[in-house]
């Protein structure tokens, strides 16, 4: 029935009006109506999953003579198009709903349904032939696909956006580091002077924390491609056939180009989030080394003249509206609202998984939200961040102008005076403004050869040439 704006539908609740050229139905209507809480929606990577996990399903039930080839075709090409996001549009549920995502799963289900409905030449919103939860949604629970697809989804936007993101970061940071190995500066230890290293190796100790990023994630897939399908309503797998999960999985797999495998323990894969909550975990330590580094980026280029001013960071836009020629770090600062943002997020991840209530987690949707923005902003500063600002630096003289000054040299006469003797030459180089060589020269022995070669700040960036006290 319909009156041209709308349609009438029923669901097991009764009669709902639905938009007429809606592919949705009943079960969204009511969610739309039931969570009008704000604007935010599942993004199209996870629409996307939801829309691999029911063509495959839809193949194998085939394949296991549980559903209609001719429906089975008709609901694999409407998958096909919500793969492709041409039904991004009607996918119209809030973040904020139940908490399973049962409404989402059922706005899948709904469109998938109505879609095919229409290529078998049906009347949408009938359920004939094609049924939402009959057919579409055959061996599946909202409790197993929409983890699934959680899962799915971060995997895709790790393997597709955030490797190949910070891949590019690490690249930048390691060229930096050989292009700035020649120069030496004054190291920094709780923000005051301390003992010559190369700009180089700051730079190599930056890339290092990348890579170790890399390996981190590495892992988070490990957990993530384990899944809950297979599982339905609490893990026992009612309704489902044993071979299902399997081979939906090896499907998946075929799609995507990573594992997707079922999990060996059904009871904790719907009960809990902890892969999320994992995967979340090394976003956030991604997110604090990120920050370390485009800290440190931004306080060496501080100045360029009241500061410190041992880099050069590309200037990308002016900076001030009130001072002519202030040029500001914004793609550093961006990157480190992204890096904040990812932290907020992670406490919302941790939130969502405490909330494994006996047979089910009931914050999935605001999990899923939170973890795939985090990958996706992450992996678009990064790879922002390594284009418009690591390749574009350039190091200036300060740094190595400074070294003689720097009174963390006699770290180097302790060996040869002492550990007392080489802090009183520090103190009074300090005291007087003179530097740590033309004080050793009046207060020791050492020669001017031997003070060249003690002093040579070179070998002091060199790990076993000098040895001497240990501290920070």
């Amino acid at each position: 029935m319909t009156d041209g704006r709308f349609r009438i539908e029923r669901d097991s609740m009764g009669e709902v009006r639905v938009p007429a050229d809606a592919y949705y139905g009943a079960q969204t209507q009511r969610a739309v109506e039931n969570f009008p809480i704000s604007d935010l929606r599942f993004p199209r990577r996870f629409i996307k999953a939801l829309g691999q996990i029911k063509m495959a399903a839809a193949e194998v039930n085939a394949d296991l003579g549980l559903l209609d080839p001719e429906i089975a075709r008709a609901i694999v090409q409407a998958a096909q198009e919500v793969i492709e996001g041409k039904m991004d549009s009607q996918f119209v549920v809030d973040i904020f709903q139940t908490g399973s995502g049962t409404s989402t799963n059922m706005n899948a289900n709904e469109v998938i349904a109505n879609r095919a409905i229409e290529l078998l030449g049906g009347e949408i919103g009938t359920k004939s032939p094609v049924h939402p939860n009959d057919h579409v949604n055959l061996g599946q629970s909202s409790n197993d696909v929409i983890p699934t697809a959680i899962h799915v989804s971060t995997l895709s936007a790790i393997q597709e956006d955030l490797e190949p993101a910070l891949s590019e970061l690490l690249a930048a940071l390691r060229e930096k580091s050989v292009e700035f190995m020649p120069i030496i500066k004054t190291g920094r230890t709780h923000l005051q002077d301390a003992t010559p290293i190369r700009l180089g190796q700051e730079f190599e100790g930056y890339a290092g924390q990348v890579e170790r990023a890399l390996q981190r994630l590495s892992y988070a897939k490990a957990e993530l491609s384990e899944v809950a399908l297979g599982g339905t309503a609490v893990g026992t797998g009612i309704n489902t056939h044993p071979e299902f999960a399997r081979r939906v999985c090896e499907k998946l797999s075929q799609l995507n180009g990573f594992e997707i495998r079922e999990t060996t323990n059904h009871f904790q894969a719907q009960s809990s989030l902890d892969a999320c909550v994992l995967t979340s975990g090394v976003l956030k330590t991604i997110a604090v080394s990120l920050m370390k580094i485009a800290n440190d980026i931004r306080w060496l280029g501080s100045g360029p003249r009241a500061g410190i001013g041992e880099l050069e960071l590309p200037e990308v836009q002016p900076g001030s509206s009130i001072m002519p020629g202030k040029v500001n770090p914004v793609i550093a600062e961006s990157l480190l609202m992204v890096c904040a943002q990812v932290i907020g997020s992670d406490a919302v991840v941790a939130t969502g998984g405490q909330w494994g209530n006996f047979e089910l987690n009931t914050m999935m949707p605001v999990v899923a939200y939170n973890l795939l923005q985090s990958v996706e902003i992450m992996a678009s500063a990064s790879s922002n961040f390594a284009r418009k600002c690591v390749r574009g630096l350039r190091a200036t003289e300060r740094g190595p102008q400074l070294v003689e000054q720097g009174l963390a040299i006699c770290t180097a006469l302790a060996p040869e005076i002492g550990y007392d003797a080489a802090a009183k030459i520090a103190q009074e180089a300090h005291r007087t403004g003179r530097t740590i060589r033309e004080v050793a020269r009046e207060r020791t022995q050492l020669s001017d050869e031997e003070l060249d070669r003690i002093l040579n700040p070179e070998v002091m960036t060199e790990p076993g040439r000098n040895i001497g006290p240990a501290g920070g």
